[in-house]
C-alpha cells in the first residue's frame, strides 16, 4: 500500500467535490474541503474550512492556514460558478470575478502547498474545467476562464514535471449538479432533450467525474501530465445541439 495522502478539494461541500471527498474518505484517505459552506456530513478523515475563493485576500489567508495545518499532497480545484449571459448582457466584471475563482484561487492554493510537495517529491494537481471551454452559448466569462485553466495547467505541468508533481484537467460535460439545475430546471423537458442529445444517451453524474479525477490522483498515474480528459458522454465531439 502507498503512503497515506491528504487531498485538498475546493468546493468539496457539494456536487462533484462532495462526491470525490466521499470516495476518498471511503478508501481511508484524508480530505480537506474548502468551500462557501460546511459539508452536510462529517467523517473523522474530513476537515472542512469555509472561504470565498472569489475573494483574493480571503483566498490567500485560507491557503496559508490550510497548508500550515495540513501536509497537502494533492489538490483538486473544483469550485466554480457559471454566470450565464448572452453577449449583449455579458459583463466584464464577471470575467474578473471568474478569473480569480477559476485561476487565481488555485494558483494561491498551489503556491501554498508547493513547498511540501517539492520536499516530498510528490504532488497531484487536478483542475475541474468544462466542455464549455470549447465554446458554448451564454458562457462568455465561464468558457474564457475555463479555457485559461487548460493553458495554466499545461504550463504548470511543464514546470513541475521533473519534481514528481503532475498537473491535469478533467473537463465535464452536462453533469447533474446544483450548478446544472441552476440553469436547466430539474426534471424538465429541456433536461430530457439535453440527455437525448448526448451521444451516450444520458446526462453525467457526480460520480462519473469523481472517478476520472481519481485516476489522475493515483500514485501510479505519474507518467500522465498536462492532459485534458473530457468526461462528457461524447459532447466534446458533437456539441449538445439546440
Amino acid at each position: 500500500m502507498g503512503e497515506a495522502r491528504t487531498t485538498l478539494i475546493t468546493g468539496g461541500n457539494s456536487g462533484i467535490g462532495e462526491a470525490l471527498a466521499k470516495k476518498l474518505v471511503a478508501r481511508g484517505e484524508r480530505v480537506v474541503s474548502v468551500g462557501l459552506e460546511q459539508p452536510t456530513w462529517t467523517h473523522e478523515l474530513l476537515t472542512a474550512y469555509c472561504a470565498d475563493l472569489s475573494n483574493l485576500a480571503e483566498t490567500r489567508e485560507i491557503a496559508q492556514e490550510i497548508c500550515r495545518d495540513h501536509a497537502i499532497d494533492r489538490l483538486v480545484h473544483n469550485a466554480g460558478v457559471i454566470l450565464p449571459n448572452l453577449l449583449p448582457d455579458a459583463r466584464p466584471e464577471d470575467i474578473l470575478m471568474l478569473a480569480q475563482l477559476h485561476l487565481g484561487a488555485p494558483m494561491l492554493l498551489t503556491q501554498a502547498a508547493l513547498e511540501g510537495m517539492l520536499a516530498r517529491r510528490f504532488g497531484r494537481i487536478v483542475f475541474v474545467s468544462s466542455r464549455a471551454a470549447m465554446g458554448a452559448a451564454t458562457r462568455s466569462a465561464y468558457s474564457a476562464t475555463k479555457a485559461g485553466v487548460h493553458g495554466m495547467a499545461r504550463t504548470w505541468a511543464l514546470e513541475l514535471a521533473a519534481s514528481g508533481i503532475t498537473v491535469n484537467v478533467v473537463a465535464p460535460g452536462p453533469i447533474l449538479t446544483d450548478n446544472f439545475w441552476g440553469i436547466i430546471p430539474k426534471g424538465s423537458e429541456q433536461q430530457e432533450r439535453m440527455a437525448r442529445n448526448v451521444p451516450v444517451g444520458r446526462l453525467g453524474s457526480r460520480e462519473d467525474v469523481a472517478h476520472a479525477i481519481s485516476f489522475f490522483l493515483d500514485e501510479h498515474s505519474d507518467f500522465v501530465t498536462g492532459q485534458v480528459l473530457y468526461v462528457c458522454g461524447g459532447t466534446s465531439l458533437v456539441g449538445l445541439g439546440p
